[in-house]
């Protein structure tokens, strides 16, 4: 099979070629070999030649074949030959995939509309976009967003933007920000059918490496104790998701807000925001008196969890509650109890699991061993010595230890004992007499949803600290970005079914070469890797051209 020419002569003279598929056979009769036409390309004069390279190198791929032209054949079709120059590679994967997901979740057409409300003709939309992209590609300040990582990913559109953009941008998002969230959670929310009947709420700060809090009533940073458990200038960031992960929405608040005091807050927000049936799940910090009347009276049910050691109802009555286990997974035993009657009636859970009932007490088994040790090295045994002060401050093993009146540094065998009685427990709290012990049980232990979320969000993706902003909008702009890159980090992991440190990976890979000589200039991706195909298939994104782009160079004259 080979690709033959023919030419045919016109009456005016001229002569057209034509391109066709051939392949010989013999003649039944003569025994000669005669072509026969398999398929007509059409005149040579009006074909597209990067369509006939584009299938020899379709079926030398299929063949095994390796191409060993250093010159790519669609640079040859356009008059590339020797002279042709790498002028830079730019990262191509992982801002292509975040602006489609961008696109798909409604915020260009959200930011836009507001955009076109305010009056605006800077391109708001996307210095936001690049701010987001870069969160979930190589998180940089806003000042290296444009000074060092624009220059080395391929968003065209994000070119001609300016730094001050980038802060315009910022306070165009705080002004509008819960519009922002509304609209494109509901969007999310009909777009993948989330099922929006748990709301899972909880709190985490981030610190600022400065040495004052703000001194005007008004200003963000203050001091408070961090969740990393140092005192410094902070922030409390608050955030609702859904059970699969998704951003409802996120709070800024003053860096010294107890946790206890923001329900209110959250009740009030969300209250408009007509989600149906929300169970609003949270941690034991949310647990008091207070709380469970707004949540009541807001979100109509709660499951919180509870301080098994500090409440003496749970202590008392349920706690030592007989009766057998519903056994519903090898980790996790739950049974019903109910404590008091009429207004004063509590439906508590209590949940068992065994594997973690035997880490616990392996645990406390070497810490006692440890401290014991501890105690045999030394004579002086008294609580002023070094080391008994340094064992009496520390968290781990402060509990296990008392001193007496003499002075002396003992293990607390009563404490030893009590400690026991929790291995491998906790305690729910609801209002909800329909939910089953199951569902409740399950419930909580997907609170760990948003624990992962602060993580990605603090740590190990997107890395919200630390801030380098001092005005608040622009604080409350900087997090609002960052639960931004959350929601399309965790569409892009439910969609594929793998966590984003791996679809990054596979992104990464996915670059293009801008190449250029005298007369031409074109940016070309590179071959897509086994890995990098099938993260554009699970997102369902198109992968992109070969030929990205490519325009004739200008003669200086």
């Amino acid at each position: 099979m080979y690709l033959r020419s023919t030419k045919r002569k016109n009456k005016d003279g001229s002569t057209v070629e034509y391109f066709q598929l051939a392949h010989n056979e013999r003649h039944p009769q003569t025994r000669k070999p005669v072509a026969k036409i398999i398929h007509n390309f059409g005149r040579a004069d009006q074909l597209d030649r990067q369509e006939l390279v584009r299938l020899c190198n379709s079926i030398a791929r299929v063949c095994g074949l390796i191409v060993t032209d250093p010159v790519d054949p669609v640079t040859q079709s356009i008059g590339f030959g020797k002279g042709l120059k790498i002028k830079q590679t730019l990262a191509l994967g992982c801002p292509l995939v975040v602006e489609a997901l961008w696109e798909r979740l409604g915020l260009r057409k959200t930011l836009q509309d507001i955009e076109k409300t305010a009056g605006v003709q800077v391109p708001y939309e996307r210095a936001l976009l690049a701010m987001v992209a870069n969160r979930l590609c190589d998180p940089e300040s806003k000042l290296g967003v444009w000074e060092r990582w624009l220059s080395k990913v391929y968003l065209p559109s994000c070119q001609g933007l300016k730094l001050r953009h980038m802060y315009e941008a910022m306070d165009l998002l705080h002004a509008h920000a819960e519009q922002v969230e509304k609209t494109v959670f509901f969007q999310v929310a009909d777009l993948f059918n989330l099922e929006v009947d748990l709301i899972f709420y909880d709190t985490t700060t981030a610190s600022f490496h400065v040495d004052q809090e703000d001194d005007d009533g008004a200003g963000l940073r203050k001091f408070g104790h961090s969740k990393e458990g140092f005192w410094a200038p902070q922030v409390v960031v608050a955030l609702a998701v859904t059970r699969e992960g998704i951003p409802v929405r996120s709070w800024v608040l003053p860096g010294n807000t107890a946790d206890v005091s923001t329900v209110e807050m959250v009740r009030a927000d969300l209250r408009g925001w007509n989600l149906g049936r929300a169970m609003f799940v949270a941690d034991s910090g949310m647990n008091s008196v207070d709380n469970r009347s707004e949540l009541a009276r807001a979100c109509g049910k709660y499951l919180l969890a509870c301080r098994m050691a500090s409440v003496a109802d749970i202590k008392r009555d349920v706690l030592t509650k007989r009766g057998r286990y519903t056994v519903f997974k090898d980790n996790l035993h739950a049974k019903e109890v109910i404590v008091g009657d009429g207004e004063r009636r509590k439906r508590y859970i209590l949940c068992y699991n065994p594997k973690e009932a035997k880490r616990q007490r392996k645990h406390r088994q070497m810490t006692v061993e440890l401290l014991e040790d501890e105690l045999q090295r030394h004579r002086d045994q008294s609580a002023t010595a070094q080391w008994a002060i340094e064992l009496l401050a520390s968290r781990r093993f402060k509990r296990y230890l008392r001193v007496l009146k003499s002075g002396q540094v003992r293990i607390d065998r009563a404490a030893i004992r009590e400690a026991e009685k929790y291995d491998g427990k906790w305690v729910i709290e609801t209002n909800d007499d329909t939910i089953s012990l199951e569902d409740a049980a399950c419930g909580y232990k997907g609170l760990m949803v948003i624990e992962r979320c602060f993580r990605s969000l603090k740590r190990t993706q997107i890395r919200m600290t630390p801030m380098y902003h001092w005005a608040s909008r622009r604080i409350e702009a900087h997090v609002k970005i960052c639960v931004l890159s959350l929601l399309i980090e965790r569409i892009a992991e439910l969609q594929s079914g793998q966590p984003w440190h791996r679809i990054r990976q596979a992104l990464e890979r996915l670059q293009v070469t801008e190449f250029f000589d005298l007369n031409h200039r074109v940016l070309m991706r590179n071959e897509l890797a086994s890995d990098t195909r099938k993260t554009f298939n699970l997102l369902k994104i198109k992968p992109p051209p070969q030929v990205l782009q490519l325009e004739k160079q200008p003669r200086n004259l």
